[in-house]
């Protein structure tokens, strides 16, 4: 899987993208994904998702942007917008997903500009890598 961060940030639970006080900058980060597969499936792309929800019902699609709102989500662009608070990169309180989901990720290693890890959520697990392109790109591969 490859995952390009232009502007950055939040997974709803899908990706692990890692980040560290000296490798990101604080601000509106755009998260879009590529390539996506779970268990050897491709998954569809962050475009085509985000089609489905502006295909919802008026009343569904403001209940779902209401719960990513919650957890300092916006959807716009080519993917999914979340702000990053310079306390939160200072902790690497990084809110990347859902709370609820169960997920947790692991640094594994850190060499120069490229991190390894390891997440794990209720129904999938794995390791990947994600290599800082700058403070304000990172590519990530699963």
């Amino acid at each position: 899987m490859k995952i390009r961060l232009p502007l950055l940030a939040l997974a709803l639970g899908m990706s692990s993208p890692l980040v560290h006080a000296q490798m990101l900058q604080p601000g509106l980060w755009e998260l879009t994904t590529s390539n996506m597969q779970v268990d050897g499936k491709p998954l569809p792309d962050m475009a085509f998702m985000l089609g489905q929800l502006k295909n919802l019902p008026p009343e569904q699609r403001a209940m779902m942007e209401g719960v990513l709102a919650k957890q300092g989500v916006t959807v716009g662009g080519n993917g999914v917008r979340s702000c990053l608070t310079p306390e939160q990169v200072a902790t690497n309180d990084i809110p990347l997903q859902d709370p609820k989901s169960g997920c947790t990720q692991k640094i594994t290693d850190r060499t120069g500009n490229v991190w390894k890890f390891q997440f794990s959520c209720p129904k999938a697990q794995g390791s990947g890598q994600a290599t800082f392109l700058s403070d304000r790109e990172l590519t990530c591969r699963h």
